[in-house]
């Protein structure tokens, strides 16, 4: 399935599909819906409306086209209050924009709209206020594909408005009634005369959700130093080599200098990626980063009562301990069957406790709990809150109640920016006690960016074999399921899913995969999850009915698929699971 065929929807369906790639491309929550008949697509900064009678790829490139111009900050208000009552600067401008932004967004855009902007016979633009003054000095009619759509400087003026800005804060700044509708100004009218709020204050393109993602982007990207090749990810040294599948944990202390690396910067764990359509791995292609937990004081903490978790999970993780000389048992005793051999041959009484019985006594199953926070969770959930509260809510009812019954629990949180900078964030380490701290971090998490879940997943499955200490391990994934990055598409992004959660199986991680509360089609999840224990639930309040049975079979399956591994393989050496036998 190509990523028309997934996030494309037909006339009559809803269009959450697309909406979850729409809030993935721009790094905030989006909806999409149809235009009214006749209309081109345009956006109001919430809502991307597309063509509803136009076929799939038409589609997919005129969601393509608002997503790249939101994300790329081209509706910064000072910009859409000049445009405002100039339509020919405005068509001008989309055109010019159009083209920067989906250069901007073109490895993350699907295969089929790539050659969009390049297609585009239209100068090359450094931003939106340069776009902006070459459509001020631009007077030729343009000619352009309708997938474009139109600029609607009044609906994103709306928005602003709404949400804040810089209208919206500070000194009240009184407006006078309008006396009707505005007309259209002349192209050469005084630009001097237009109100010049500042652009960063929008919360389209500057300071709402948006706004702060790229705001913290561009200052980790100014904050780097000395020079290299973008990307550049060469490892200096061996820090560690595990029996993972073809994974290896390299330091690497290369200087990065572009948008991609510009989160990982400093030393970070390699690890494999399978490319579904060559069918081997590429060797070394992601390098993970952990990242300190944030910690915002402000953050509103929440502790739960476990919505009902406590007594499925309490069942489950016991460890065997033997008792021997038994009277009864699942198997016999030696050293009291030949104690009993010679008592029989001395004459004296025979002692007929000669059986070993084991007896769950004691926790032996570790848990790491991984959350996605990337950019498409922040979509509304169907519980009318977001997916990343219901995630999360799921999150800290499995971590307090795996801790208060005594497993060891440990929670990470991911999202990536490109194979290179593939972001874990610590919030609790196996080692940490559960506190208001590790809370504080949990509620200070904010999604953005995107998701690159085969090497989360990788990671993970390591820090549970490295760090775990106990034979029984549980790798839990909440997740709406959208694998989505620079180069790492829908279908991509679901084999290499599938392949990781195998290779965490074959070495004894059970894998279990929840989707709370997301729009994401069940046959999209399990392209994703494969064969691993997985479920959706419209709410967290469902879980308690489902965790038993797929922890249950998660620690079943992943025991089974360990001794086949091993059977396979009888030496279990570091090298045993290679990439080239790890081919599902």
């Amino acid at each position: 399935m190509n990523a028309t065929e997934q996030f494309a929807a037909t006339p009559g369906e809803d269009y959450s599909n697309l909406a979850l790639l729409a809030s993935a491309l721009a790094s905030r929550d989006l909806a999409v819906m149809a235009a009214t008949p006749g209309e081109l697509s345009w956006t109001d900064g919430h809502v991307i409306y597309i063509t509803q009678n136009a076929d799939r790829s038409q589609q997919l490139q005129q969601l393509c086209v608002q997503s790249a111009l939101i994300a790329s900050g081209s509706f910064e208000r000072a910009i859409m209050e000049y445009l405002v009552r100039r339509p020919k600067h405005a068509r001008r401008y989309l055109a010019l924009e159009a083209k920067r932004s989906l250069l901007v967004l073109n490895d993350l855009l699907p295969p089929t709209v790539r050659k969009l902007g390049h297609s585009l016979d239209l100068p090359q633009t450094l931003s939106a206020t340069d776009s902006l003054t070459q459509a001020k000095h631009q007077s030729n009619n343009l000619n352009l594909p309708a997938c474009i759509g139109e600029l609607r400087p009044k609906a994103l003026l709306k928005t602003l408005q709404q949400e804040g800005g810089a209208a919206g804060e500070g000194t009240h700044q009184p407006r006078s009634k309008a006396h009707g509708e505005l007309q259209e100004l002349a192209e050469d009218a005084n630009e001097d005369q237009e109100d010049s709020e500042d652009s960063a204050s929008s919360p389209v393109g500057g300071g709402g959700g948006l706004g702060k993602i790229l705001k913290n982007l561009f200052e980790q990207v100014r904050r780097i130093a000395g020079e290299g090749a973008p990307g550049a990810d060469t490892p200096t040294h061996w820090s560690r080599s595990g029996p993972r599948a073809g994974v290896r944990a390299v330091q690497s202390s290369t200087q990065v200098d572009s948008i991609e690396d510009a989160f990982g910067r400093g030393s970070g764990y390699l690890y494999p990626e399978w490319h579904l359509f060559r069918g081997h791995y590429r060797m070394d292609w992601c390098t993970v980063h952990e990242l300190p937990a944030p910690t915002d004081q402000h953050a509103n903490v929440e502790w739960l009562d476990g919505i009902g978790l406590k007594k499925p999970i309490a069942r489950l993780g016991m460890g065997l301990d033997n008792f021997h000389r038994q009277p009864q048992g699942d198997d016999l005793d030696i050293d009291a069957l030949i104690e009993a051999q010679i008592e029989v041959a001395a004459g004296t009484s025979v002692d007929e406790n000669v059986y070993i019985e084991s007896q769950r006594h004691r926790r032996d199953l570790s848990v790491l709990v991984l959350l996605d926070i990337s950019g498409s969770v922040s979509q509304t959930g169907q519980t009318g809150t977001s997916v990343h509260q219901q995630q999360r809510k799921v999150a800290a009812a499995l971590t307090t109640v795996l801790h208060e019954i005594g497993d060891r629990v440990s929670l990470f949180a991911f999202h990536s920016q490109g194979r290179h900078a593939v972001h874990l964030v610590p919030v609790k380490r196996f080692a940490e006690n559960l506190d208001s701290t590790v809370m504080n971090r949990l509620h200070s998490l904010k999604p953005g960016a995107y998701s690159r879940l085969g090497a989360a997943i990788r990671h993970g499955s390591t820090v549970l074999i490295d760090e775990s200490g106990t034979p029984r391990k549980l790798l839990i994934v909440l997740s709406d399921g959208l694998a989505y990055d620079h180069g790492y598409e829908p279908e991509y992004g679901a084999a290499d899913a599938r392949q990781a959660l195998a290779e965490a199986r074959r070495d004894g991680v059970g894998c279990v995969c929840l989707s709370v509360s997301s729009h994401t089609d069940t046959q999209i999840l399990k392209q994703v999850f494969g064969s691993a224990a997985h479920a959706t639930v419209s709410s967290p309040q469902q879980i308690a009915r489902l965790i038993g049975p797929l922890f249950r079979a998660a620690l079943r399956s992943a025991e089974s698929q360990r001794r086949t591994a091993t059977n396979v393989n009888p030496s279990n050496s570091e090298t045993s699971h290679a990439p080239n036998s790890a081919r599902q």
